[in-house]
């Protein structure tokens, strides 16, 4: 890593970690399983890092396409803090290339100039704190390719009591793993698919990576995690396909973590196929149940039996919703079960009036200056 040597930056521009030079001039970028080699000026995959004057640099540091106010469970995370509001936001760019990418606006952009809203890492964690959010999410496209600005910003929420979520494909390298999984409380995992098959014909990456990063959050973090699959029809909803997952889930991870199935809608390069059938997502859903994982939902659709949080031990109905909104809470402020008090995983507090289901776009306020600002 040699991004802490002295380069020329735009006020656009940041140094980033996570590389090396080689041999022949160029230098490659450490971050993710992609390992872009760079010419001078190139950017990498992801299209926010580039070579500029033999160094590394982000883009896209303190630069956002927006930010909104959300449910948790949009994220979706049904076991952080239900009911709570987080602020959300992302930048542009992304280290995969789904096919099927369902904020392809965003994470597909090449145009730097839809990066409207400029905000330091503390003046992020000072409009949560103002606009009482538990926590502040990167999202919308993913955040381990603005790592630096991400941790920057994970460590600034965190001086301020704010939790920081992570909603990710989990396509990245052990080093930067660790450094950025060091400074975040939660993260929603996309696991695509089950198949190097699929990963490699419809992302244009491959799966054991990922799945190394789910080992590596169960095992050595103390991250609270939950699981995303995305069901296209005809390409990752196989019997075989969801009972092979659901088996990998409880063998390495464990009963209690999440998983969540959500619906497709044709989109960006795979108009083709149609939308998933609630049907579809009902049968991956009780399959996984049936594999023995405590906690399974469905997403994306209007599904109170799949949306809701079951006790794992007197099988009654804790938090019952509809899409993002709870219609009823049973667990006390540790998250023991109202019936039988049964200890749910998940991170969990006292339980108030929540947030609902709708979205608040806000704009980013400084923090107070100090006396020493003034």
């Amino acid at each position: 890593m040699e991004g802490d040597d002295a380069t020329r930056l735009s006020d656009t521009d940041h140094p980033a970690r996570y590389w090396h030079r080689l041999d022949d001039g160029r230098i490659q970028c450490d971050l993710c399983p992609r390992d872009c080699k760079l010419h001078e000026g190139q950017r990498g995959a992801c299209f926010v890092r580039r070579m500029q004057d033999g160094h590394m640099v982000l883009t896209t540091y303190g630069r956002s396409s927006g930010f909104c106010i959300d449910p948790i469970e949009k994220k979706p995370l049904n076991h952080f803090f239900p009911g709570s509001s987080v602020l959300s936001f992302g930048t542009a760019g992304c280290n995969l290339a789904c096919k099927f990418c369902q904020n392809w606006d965003i994470s597909k952009s090449r145009d730097m100039d839809r990066l409207m809203d400029r905000a330091s890492p503390e003046a992020i964690a000072h409009t949560a704190q103002a606009n009482g959010c538990r926590s502040v999410a990167f999202t919308y496209n993913d955040p381990v390719i603005f790592a630096e600005y991400a941790i920057d910003t994970a460590l600034a929420c965190r001086a301020a009591g704010i939790k920081t979520v992570a909603v990710t494909a989990g396509y990245i390298h052990p080093q930067a793993r660790r450094d950025f999984y060091g400074v975040i409380d939660a993260a929603n995992v996309d696991l695509k698919a089950f198949t190097e098959d699929f990963y490699f014909r419809l992302t244009g990456a491959h799966l054991a990576p990922v799945l190394d990063t789910l080992v590596y959050l169960r095992h050595e973090t103390d991250v609270w995690f939950e699981i995303t699959t995305l069901l296209i029809p005809g390409r990752n909803d196989s019997d075989q396909e969801l009972v092979a997952l659901a088996a990998w889930v409880l063998r390495e991870l464990g009963p209690g973590v999440p998983l969540h199935f959500t619906a497709f809608h044709p989109d960006y390069k795979l108009t083709d196929v149609a939308a998933t059938p609630p049907a579809t997502l009902t049968r991956a859903r009780n399959i996984a149940l049936d594999a023995g994982l405590h906690h399974v939902y469905t997403g994306n659709v209007h599904d109170t039996e799949g949306g809701s949080t079951f006790c794992p031990a007197c099988h009654r109905a804790v938090i019952r919703r509809d899409w993002y909104a709870i219609l009823d809470y049973r667990l006390d402020a540790e998250g023991h079960c109202n019936h039988c008090g049964h200890a749910l995983a998940g991170r969990f507090g006292p339980f108030g009036t929540p947030f609902g289901p709708r979205r608040i776009p806000v704009r980013i306020e400084r923090p107070p200056q100090s006396s020493c600002e003034r």
